[in-house]
């Protein structure tokens, strides 16, 4: 056995580790019962270490060094040889008692934060969130250490290798030049035209349910390889040939649940869509968050928020929900689900407003990384974040810091990915539209087999072969940037 087969072998052994943690936090957050957190918490952290050990192991390094001297490697087995490199550089940062201590917090301060969240009282959280934040912080630091980065980058290279706020700040700047002009503008436009008219409920649940599992097999979803439940928060998860997605419904409104599904086929398509032969190694993994985004948010706003695509949903609505009229018409409905209303909820937010909760989260949490913002002053600044950016008043933290589970999930750095992948999604979507001029009119009849295949060639099937910048300049003939986000964003607020 060569030191590169040796690798490959211990490399399958931690995919399937990571499967059964996947399969762990999903259950964690879709059906384990409140009284399991504590032992659910230590069985994480002990497949977490287990990771972390074979990860760091002397064999491992002894391993990549050897594999590395021989050379001789093919394209993607040399680009695996890399990903595993830095997948060892990353965990062989941070001590093994470091990774055990953050996955016991992380399941604690997850499990504290439903009940905050529920109750409005972020006093109860901060404590944990104190001490999770102590820990990432420290983890940022051993990496960037080993990086050559500050904590945050190194963070951030966890979720988007690459990935750095040298990049990023240009891209926010040129960015938050235009888009509040845009904002006020679309408002305007809206303001001057007939209110769209709102759809009357209650929607039952199993109605919405059945819906969007319709929407998930139109859009390629393989049922044998997962499956929607409901969870607090959405998500995509679970493992390699088991993708689990969830929603969470209002019988009041069901477009937060049902674009939660859209949104989160968008991640299962690109889970199931990734190179078979390499599944199981680093090189076969996503190319990192801001292209996972790319991919929820090319289905969910691209896709399936165009006129083509409400032609074909306004009637599987009628009929679901029995319902006809003129709010139940296509045009109304792309009215409603084009409006721009800036508020509180970013998983609710239009398309439009959506980057403004991206850079304040952004704002925020490289400030708490680098110490310059406590976790007690946190709901203050997020506040004023919102008032300085939305104009809205926050009125309780159920509504404000404590909506999303990313800082008590210990997520530091994933939160840029979104707008990054909202830019991404926009350059995508055009390159797929001039590669397949049929597309539009295939998503008017509900069939999104033209762009599922060239995503699946040109992003889903590419795995982790190149960079980011590489991937989307190979798709699209440019690296990330915000011309075609700021283009669609004109094209579909400002010139219908």
């Amino acid at each position: 056995m060569t030191a590169y087969s040796s690798l490959e072998a211990r490399f399958s052994r931690l995919a399937a580790l990571e499967g059964a943690a996947g399969i762990l936090g999903w259950d964690a957050q879709a059906m384990m019962p409140d009284g399991a957190a504590e032992s659910r918490g230590e069985q994480l952290a002990v497949l977490h270490g287990l990771a972390h050990e074979i990860l760091t192991a002397p064999a491992t390094a002894d391993d990549l060094a050897a594999a590395e001297a021989e050379g001789g490697l093919e394209t993607w087995p040399a680009a695996n040889l890399y990903e595993m490199r830095r997948a060892h550089t990353h965990a062989s940062a941070v001590p093994q008692a470091l990774v055990e201590a953050r996955s016991r917090a992380v399941s604690r301060s997850e499990m504290v934060w439903r009940e905050a969240r529920r109750d409005a009282d972020f006093a109860r959280l901060a404590p944990y969130l104190e001490e999770l934040l102590r820990l990432q912080r420290e983890i940022g630091q051993a990496k960037g250490a080993a990086l050559g980065l500050d904590p945050y980058d190194a963070l951030l290279d966890g979720y988007d290798p690459g990935m750095r706020r040298s990049i990023i700040d240009p891209l926010f700047s040129d960015l938050t030049s235009w888009l509040p002009g845009l904002i006020a503008e679309a408002r305007e436009r809206q303001e001057s035209r007939p209110a769209p008219v709102p759809l009357d409920g209650p929607f039952p649940i199993e109605t919405q349910r059945q819906l969007g599992l319709t929407l998930m097999r139109a859009l390629g979803f393989d049922e044998t390889r997962g499956r929607l439940d409901i969870s607090l928060h959405p998500f995509c998860g679970g493992a390699t040939d088991d993708v689990r997605i969830t929603t969470r419904y209002d019988e009041a409104d069901f477009s937060r649940a049902l674009m939660g599904v859209l949104h989160e086929t968008g991640h299962a398509l690109y889970e199931q869509g990734r190179p078979a032969e390499w599944r199981h190694q680093p090189v076969g993994s996503a190319r990192g968050m801001s292209l996972h985004e790319s991919q929820s948010l090319i289905v969910e706003m691209q896709a399936c928020r165009s006129r083509e695509f409400v032609a074909y949903l306004a009637p599987l609505l009628r009929h679901a929900f029995g319902r006809s009229g003129p709010a139940w018409e296509a045009e109304n409905l792309y009215r409603l689900y084009t409006r721009v209303v800036p508020g509180f909820i970013r998983v609710d937010a239009d398309e439009a407003t959506y980057p403004a909760h991206i850079l304040l989260r952004y704002r925020l949490e490289t400030a708490m990384i680098a110490g310059d913002l406590a976790v007690a002053d946190l709901p203050g600044a997020f506040n004023d974040g919102m008032r300085d950016l939305l104009g809205l008043d926050v009125p309780d933290d159920r509504l404000g810091c404590l909506q999303d589970i990313h800082w008590p999930s210990g997520a530091f750095g994933y939160f840029p990915t979104y707008t990054l992948g909202a830019m991404a999604a926009a350059q995508l979507f055009r390159a797929a539209r001039t590669a397949e001029p049929a597309l539009p009119g295939c998503l008017a009849q509900g069939d999104f087999a033209p762009l599922r295949t060239w995503l699946r060639t040109h992003i889903h099937g590419r795995g982790s072969l190149l960079g980011t910048d590489a991937l989307l300049a190979e798709a699209t003939g440019a690296p990330l940037g915000t011309a075609a986000f700021r283009a669609h964003l004109e094209a579909r607020y400002l010139g219908e």
